[in-house]
């Protein structure tokens, strides 16, 4: 089975067969320099500053570990600044927003609950840190608001279930550190030692499989 059929076959049967990955999101600005440094400020990486005629200027930054990223400048689009609303996702809601406030980066206090209306939200994070539970935001200098996520397990059909990834080793360490708590509680339940190299030669392998179903959405090894 092909990766793609793999994926159609654990999600809508109606869904393309053809990858189409969200390459760039244009953002309205007003004030291309300052957008840019405070960017720059929030840890993004800058791909490019290019002018390549007049009346056009094209800024483009990629959020760490983000295959999507962002445009604006001059010439790019016609929507009033700051109308933009993006969803940001993270491994660790409250890490990501530490990093960010001693960039100097202005952020909201974390909640759980939906997103909107503001007045469902509920302070704090997710009492039970489910996935897709915890958010905090932050707006540009423009008010382009982005929500930032906390997702560890993705809902089954968002992933490819034969195939995993990690971006970034902070990432990867979170997704570790996750399995080799659920492995522990599996060896609690088991009478097992809780010393991995004692209590179970195939750690490795169950690790791989845990990784990989929360990852996909699918059920988890017990």
């Amino acid at each position: 089975m092909s990766a793609t059929e793999a994926h159609n076959a654990s999600g809508n049967a109606g869904v393309g067969t053809v990858d189409m990955k969200l390459e760039v999101q244009v953002i309205p600005v007003s004030d291309v320099d300052r957008s840019k440094q405070y960017y720059e400020q929030a840890g993004w990486r800058l791909d490019e500053d290019v002018a390549p005629m007049p009346g056009l200027r094209i800024v483009q930054f990629t959020p760490p570990g983000s295959g999507t990223s962002v445009d604006f400048g001059q010439g790019l689009t016609t929507a009033a600044p700051g109308a933009a609303v993006g969803t940001l996702v993270v491994s660790n809601v409250e890490a990501a927003r530490d990093e960010l406030v001693g960039r100097g980066i202005e952020v909201s206090d974390i909640w759980h609950g939906p997103p909107f209306p503001v007045e469902a939200r509920q302070p704090g994070p997710d009492p039970e840190r489910a996935s897709y539970g915890s958010f905090f935001s932050l707006n540009d200098p423009d008010g382009n608001l982005w929500l930032v996520q906390e997702v560890t397990t993705r809902r089954p059909g968002r992933m490819n279930p034969t195939e995993t990834g990690y971006v970034t080793a902070a990432d990867l360490e979170g997704a570790l550190r996750r399995a080799e708590a659920a492995h522990g509680e599996r060896e609690k339940h088991s009478g097992g030692l809780l010393h991995r190299s004692h209590q179970d030669e195939n750690w490795a392998a169950w690790y791989a499989s845990y990784m990989a179903a929360e990852q996909a959405g699918t059920d988890l090894p017990s």
